[in-house]
């Protein structure tokens, strides 16, 4: 028991050490919320009033997955305007963006062997599959291709078939589970990163240099896929399977559909000018498509290697739309009170958008719903923020940032020029020139949620240690809940970014990660069964503290340096 006393006493002094490097004297003067208010956004966000597991249950076990542009995003849009009008935000309205591209839905499925014996098996066809010619059944074929030549031993054996296009994949016992939380030392090694400006680029030289062997391998495999695709279609393969990349138990990660095209002869042919699944031109240039489960898929190829003839049905039916090719997002305010500051905006979201194969509940049904929860938190308490708060319920995230990147574009500013992502990657590229819209200078800080369904542990300071000393101070009344952690490190792949990319104050919470990556991320396990409700519920208090601190400061959140400079 004294062991355990000192190891716990070191942990925390090794947390707080960090706080060292922060410890600068910030350039506005720190709001701090009163204790009784901190307790009245607890109570409300915390006991029977709360609202954040009734949202996430709609929007997940209701309305399910919302694939951007489906029938379901759609519809989610419009509920969710709806219910934060019905708590008494103003302005709520869907706000269009693009034109993107199609719509699509599973209509019907079904899969399974039926020879040598009847077996259903676990699988799910990729968003923007077309459908199969109804109900088909054709032989199981292997195709492993490894060169040029591997194409020809598929020639005219593949019609009406259902071929597989993957290898098996390993699966081991669980020893350790799959649901973590981060540790003392986890959170240790985040507050110690250094800041990412000054950190070395990893790799030491361009990926895509195109003399280095590994660039003239991966434009080789590139190749060698887009030959096979084009086999198929050409062949008339009834329906084309992968392996579920991760996950066992019969959780399948799927996404979108793979488009055929002209083998690529350049890094520009892969990143500039493919088409994508849901470009109404892309129908002609795909065939049926799923990926199974590990188990399942694992068992059929070792059937096969024994010399066994494997048959296989398939029903694919799914449904385009094309007659609304924009884009929505959906935003709603509570308008600020101070004649000076009202104009001026705080935003918190998360993208409202998932993959088809389950009801989007870790990604990211819970950051909305937390983030909804939180302005309902602040209605509820009735306090009155000096500046407008702003929801923003973002679509196409999971293709690209799209919905936020096309609201920052629009209402705040985008840096223009300098090559944009090709060039980047390629190691090239000015940077462009920053221009700004009228609200850039109004705009205060944007909070979002986007990592499942974890406790939030910290934030994640995008490299701004200007911020550090106001969050430190915010999180104190939420120490007994774990809050204590903020790191410079930058976190990608969410809709934050579109904002810190023009120099506005983005973040995202730091997150216990649960079964995020394991289990639930872009799979058919992402549903509501696999949150965590206390973790949501604390989560929604912690952002509607943060959100209101920061619409009552006298100034606004400190920036970085922008990108380029503004006009």
């Amino acid at each position: 028991m004294l062991r355990r006393k000192i190891t716990a006493a070191f942990m925390l002094y090794a947390l707080i050490l960090p706080m060292a490097v922060f410890a600068r004297t910030p350039k506005v003067e720190i709001y701090e919320a009163p204790q009784e208010v901190i307790d009245k956004i607890k109570a409300e966000g915390t006991g029977e009033n709360s609202q954040v597991m009734k949202t996430m249950s709609y929007l997940a076990d209701v309305i399910g997955g919302r694939l951007t542009n489906s029938p379901n995003m759609k519809r989610a849009n419009e509920w969710t305007r709806d219910t934060m009008a019905s708590w008494g935000l103003k302005n709520a309205k869907l706000e269009a963006w693009g034109p993107w591209g199609r719509g699509w839905s599973l209509e019907e499925f079904s899969a399974q062997i039926t020879e040598p014996q009847g077996q259903p098996v676990i699988a799910y066809p990729k968003a923007w599959s077309p459908s199969t010619d109804g109900a088909v059944t054709g032989p199981v074929i292997k195709m492993d291709v490894k060169t040029e030549e591997d194409l020809a031993k598929y020639k005219g054996k593949l019609k009406g078939a259902i071929v597989f296009v993957g290898n098996e994949r390993e699966i081991k016992a669980d020893f350790d589970g799959m649901g973590k939380r981060f540790t003392a030392e986890d959170l240790l090694k985040m507050a110690d990163a250094p800041d990412p400006a000054l950190a070395p680029r990893r790799g030491g030289g361009n990926r895509f240099d195109p003399n280095s062997p590994q660039f003239q391998e991966f434009m080789k495999q590139r190749a060698l896929q887009a030959q096979a695709m084009n086999m198929l279609i050409d062949e008339g393969a009834a329906v084309m399977v992968d392996n579920s990349s991760n996950g066992s138990g019969g959780t399948v990660f799927v996404s979108g559909a793979a488009v055929a095209g002209d083998p690529p002869k350049s890094i520009e042919d892969i990143f500039g000018g493919r088409l994508s699944a849901w470009s109404k031109e892309a129908e002609s240039h795909m065939l049926p498509q799923m990926t199974m489960a590990t188990e399942d898929y694992n068992r059929i190829v070792r059937m096969m290697d024994t010399g066994t003839d494997v048959t296989m049905t398939v029903n694919i039916k799914t449904r385009y739309y094309d007659d609304d090719l924009m884009g929505y997002n959906t935003v709603a305010e509570i308008p600020g009170t101070d004649p000076t500051l009202k104009d001026e905006i705080v935003m918190l979201g998360g993208h409202l958008d998932s993959w088809h194969s389950a009801g989007g509940a870790t990604d990211n049904g819970a950051g909305c719903a937390v983030a909804m929860e939180a302005v309902r938190i602040l209605m509820a308490t009735g306090l009155k923020p000096r500046r407008t708060i702003r929801v923003g319920l973002w679509s196409g995230e999971e293709q690209g940032l799209n919905g936020s990147q096309a609201y920052v574009k629009q209402h705040f500013g985008a840096v223009e020029g300098g090559g944009g992502r090709l060039a980047r990657l390629l190691g090239g590229g000015s940077g462009g020139k920053l221009v700004t819209q009228p609200d850039y200078n109004r705009f205060s800080a944007y909070y979002n949620m986007d990592n499942g369904t974890g406790q939030f542990r910290g934030v994640y300071l995008q490299g701004n240690s200007e911020v550090a000393p106001i969050f430190r101070q915010w999180m104190q009344p939420f120490g007994e809940w774990g809050v204590s952690t903020l790191t410079l490190e930058n976190t990608g792949g969410t809709d934050h970014l579109s904002f810190d990319g023009i120099g506005l104050p983005g973040f995202q919470f730091i997150q216990d990660p649960i079964e995020y990556s394991t289990r639930t991320h872009h799979s058919n396990q992402d549903n509501y069964d696999r949150l965590q409700p206390e973790d949501l519920k604390r989560n929604a208090v912690i952002m509607a503290a943060f959100v209101y601190q920061t619409a009552m400061m006298d100034g606004k959140i400190p920036r970085k340096a922008p990108p380029g400079g503004a006009q």
